[in-house]
């Protein structure tokens, strides 16, 4: 499950402040989750692990629940110094999915109607990765000065910070603030 946004719970008022439950929105992308269930914390700041306290769908509690479903997960003591939720973070079962910094990937160039731009080997661009944002740098391929609008190529990425990833994982790019284009993670760099 992508962390889309994080926030207490409504139901919990009376627990001291450094011990407060959080609770983690996003949409389970495959698998089910159930109360009880021991997650990963996957993504930039994490690598912790915590219980599944309660799910809520539509605002109410339920046992589990399954991809394609928006929910809210509650994680007690995840507002803890030792536990910081933020967006762009992933829940995932334990050992499922790693964050990493560097991949390989076919990038697509938007048409410049649509905003896209000349891409080149070193710029740093904005990448959207399910709910993370992060800053990361292209290499293009030797012999390959650029990349223009409308154009595909296999190119590695280096991420600012690390996320999770998976091969065949899709994303989004930004240049310049505006909208440049797309691409698929074809290879993993462990």
């Amino acid at each position: 499950m992508s962390v889309e946004d994080v926030f207490p719970p409504r139901r919990v008022r009376s627990v001291p402040r450094r011990d407060r439950p959080v609770m983690a929105a996003g949409r389970i992308e495959r698998g089910r989750i159930r109360r009880g269930d021991l997650v990963e914390i996957v993504g930039p700041n994490a690598g912790l692990t915590a219980v599944v306290a309660d799910i809520e769908h539509s605002h109410v509690s339920v046992a589990e629940a399954g991809a394609d479903m928006n929910v809210g997960v509650l994680l007690p003591g995840a507002a803890s110094a030792a536990l910081t939720l933020e967006r762009g973070q992933v829940l995932a079962t334990p050992g499922s999915i790693s964050a990493l910094v560097g991949f390989t990937a076919d990038i697509d160039v938007l048409s410049e109607e649509h905003g896209g731009t000349e891409i080149r080997s070193g710029d740093r661009l904005q990448f959207h990765i399910r709910s993370a944002t992060v800053l990361g740098t292209v290499s293009l391929p030797e012999g390959t000065d650029v990349i223009r609008p409308l154009h595909r190529v296999e190119a590695v990425v280096t991420l600012e910070q690390a996320v999770a990833l998976e091969e065949g994982q899709s994303f989004a790019f930004r240049c310049h603030g505006r909208a440049t284009g797309s691409g698929a993670v074809t290879r993993l760099a462990h």
